[in-house]
């Protein structure tokens, strides 16, 4: 009998230590992918403000989001930017620019420059696709932009690449189900 009961004390602390070990495997798996997913966020933020210093551009690749910059540019386009001060702005220029109480920025192309006496320069913008220049858009009262209002000028683009953030922001479901398929892959892949 005695025998017996340290058999079956024997098995339940096999069982337990089993499971304790199988429980810590999956404990550090879990702090393994955390910290995955930690590296990958952190990895991509500083790829995002590295090329900010770049290229001196607070946002340097946007999306064009709509149809106002065809036959050049196309919904879905994906576009690099630099902002340097020490480059005048031309005219036929494509630039991105943000208004005064607009959240989105707007991509144009340069269509006059008026350059003040004391150096100053404010330009004009109408879409290739537009029939009137951008005066429209600008904030009340404003009939020019002026170089703090460009957020950068484009110098390459890749068609229709980002035409999946215009599905995440048209489609806010499909969003939620990116974001969770992103998620649950990094969660489950093990390398």
């Amino acid at each position: 009998v005695a025998a017996k009961h340290l058999q079956q004390n024997l098995n339940f602390a096999i069982i337990l230590i089993d499971f304790c070990h199988t429980d810590l495997i999956y404990r550090q798996n879990l702090y393994y992918q955390v910290l995955n997913f930690g590296m990958i966020v952190s990895s991509a933020l500083m790829i995002w403000k590295g090329l900010m210093v770049v290229t001196g551009s607070e946002s340097p690749i946007v999306v064009v989001l709509s149809g106002s910059m065809e036959p050049a540019f196309h919904r879905g386009d994906l576009l690099f930017l630099t902002n340097r001060v020490e480059d005048p702005i031309r005219v036929g220029e494509i630039v991105v620019f943000r208004i005064e109480g607009r959240e989105i920025p707007i991509v144009h192309r340069v269509l006059k420059i008026h350059e003040k006496e004391n150096g100053d320069i404010k330009f004009l913008t109408k879409g290739d696709n537009n029939s009137v220049d951008d005066r429209g858009l600008y904030k009340q009262g404003q009939h020019w932009l002026e170089k703090k209002d460009v957020v950068g000028r484009a110098r390459g683009f890749v068609p229709y690449i980002g035409i999946v953030t215009i599905l995440m922001n048209d489609y806010p479901k499909f969003k939620y189900a990116v974001l969770c398929l992103l998620g649950l892959f990094v969660l489950v892949h093990r390398e």
